[in-house]
C-alpha cells in the first residue's frame, strides 16, 4: 500500500509517500480501507517528536480515519497512528457508523477538535449560563466548534480571535458575538474592550507565549483559562500562584488523551456530535483536501496559519 512513512523527525519535509506492506490485523482486527484521514495541529508535532506523547521511528503519522468496512458501511474511528495510509488494521467494533446525511470530512472534525471543544467547555472550564468565552484561532479545526458549542452550552457572549478579515468574517457567521484581531499588540485590552470593559471569564487558549499570558491577565475574578496547545512554539511566562490567588482564577491544561481513557465519556461525545452534524444543528466548516503526495503542503499551510476548519487527506 502506499503511506506516507517517516524514517526521521522533523519538519513537513519529512512527509515522503512510500511503498509499504499492508498492516497485519491482529486478534479482532481487520484490514480496513481509508477514505479519508484528519489532519491536525498535533499531527505537526507528532512528526517533530515534540508532542506530549513520545513517538517512535518508523512512524505513519495520523490518528483520525473514515473506513469502509466488509459490508460497506462507512466508519469513523481514532488510532494511536497511522492514518497517513490507504489501510490500516483496526478492530472495527471500536468505531462509530457515520451518518448517511454526514460527509467524510464533517465526520472527522468530531473526533479530536470537535470533542476537544466539547470538553474543554465542559469538563475542564465547566462554563455556566451567561458567562463570557475567549476562543481564540476561531477560524481553526477546534475553534469553529468550539463558538458553536460555547453559544449551543449557554455562553453569554463568545468573542473569537482571527488573523484575517475572511477568517473573521467566518467567526461571525458561526455565532461570535465580537471577533479580535489575534495580531492585536495589547490582547488584554482587545479581550476586555470586545467584553464592554470587563474581564472574560473563559479563556480557551493554544498558542502560548505573550498570548497566553494576556489572556491570562484579562481574565475576570473566579475566571478559568484552559491551555490544550503550543502552536507559536515558544513557551509563556511561569505562572505565579499567588497571582492567581489574588484574583481567584485558573489555569487549566487539557489533553484528550485523558478523555480516551475513559471510552464511554470519548462514545457519548462523539455520538452527540455527530447527531448534532446529522441533524443540521452543528456546522461543520471543512477545509481543504490533501492526497497523500501533498501532505506535505497540508502542513506547512497548518504552520503558516493559513488554514481555516478541518483539512483533510484523501489517500
Amino acid at each position: 500500500m502506499r503511506a506516507i512513512q517517516l524514517d526521521q523527525f522533523g519538519g513537513p519535509e519529512t512527509l515522503v509517500v512510500r511503498e509499504i506492506p499492508d498492516p497485519v490485523p491482529g486478534e479482532g482486527q481487520e484490514l480496513l480501507g481509508v477514505l479519508a484521514a484528519g489532519i491536525n495541529y498535533a499531527d505537526t508535532h507528532q512528526t517533530e517528536n515534540s508532542y506530549l506523547a513520545q513517538q517512535t521511528l518508523p512512524l505513519i503519522p495520523g490518528g483520525e480515519v473514515v473506513v469502509r468496512d466488509a459490508s460497506g458501511r462507512r466508519l469513523l474511528g481514532l488510532l494511536g497512528s497511522g492514518g497517513y495510509a490507504e489501510k490500516v488494521a483496526a478492530d472495527p467494533r471500536q468505531f462509530f457508523p457515520v451518518p448517511d446525511e454526514v460527509s467524510d470530512g464533517a465526520a472527522l472534525t468530531t473526533l479530536v477538535q470537535g470533542s476537544t471543544a466539547w470538553h474543554l467547555l465542559t469538563t475542564s472550564t465547566h462554563l455556566a449560563e451567561g458567562e463570557s468565552v475567549v476562543v481564540h484561532a476561531g477560524a481553526g479545526g477546534v475553534g469553529v466548534m468550539a463558538i458553536q458549542l460555547a453559544k449551543r452550552f449557554g455562553a453569554g457572549r463568545v468573542i473569537a480571535t482571527a488573523s484575517s478579515e475572511e477568517k473573521r468574517a467566518l467567526c461571525t457567521e458561526l455565532g461570535a458575538d465580537a471577533v479580535v484581531d489575534s495580531r492585536a499588540a495589547d490582547m488584554k485590552a482587545a479581550l476586555r474592550d470586545a467584553n464592554g470593559g470587563k474581564g472574560v471569564d473563559v479563556v480557551l487558549e493554544m498558542t502560548g507565549g505573550s498570548v497566553f499570558d494576556q489572556s491570562l491577565a484579562a481574565l475576570a475574578p473566579l475566571g478559568r483559562l484552559a491551555v490544550f496547545g503550543m502552536a507559536g512554539r515558544t513557551p509563556p511566562t511561569p505562572v505565579d500562584p499567588g497571582r492567581l490567588m489574588s484574583r481567584s482564577t485558573a489555569v487549566i491544561g487539557f489533553w484528550l488523551v485523558h478523555v480516551l481513557q475513559k471510552p464511554h465519556v470519548y462514545a457519548q461525545t462523539i455520538t452527540g456530535l455527530l447527531r448534532l452534524l446529522a441533524d443540521g444543528e452543528l456546522r461543520a466548516i471543512v477545509g481543504d483536501s490533501y492526497p497523500l503526495e501533498r501532505a506535505a503542503d497540508a502542513h506547512r499551510a497548518l504552520l503558516g496559519r493559513g488554514t481555516v476548519g478541518k483539512l483533510v487527506l484523501t489517500p
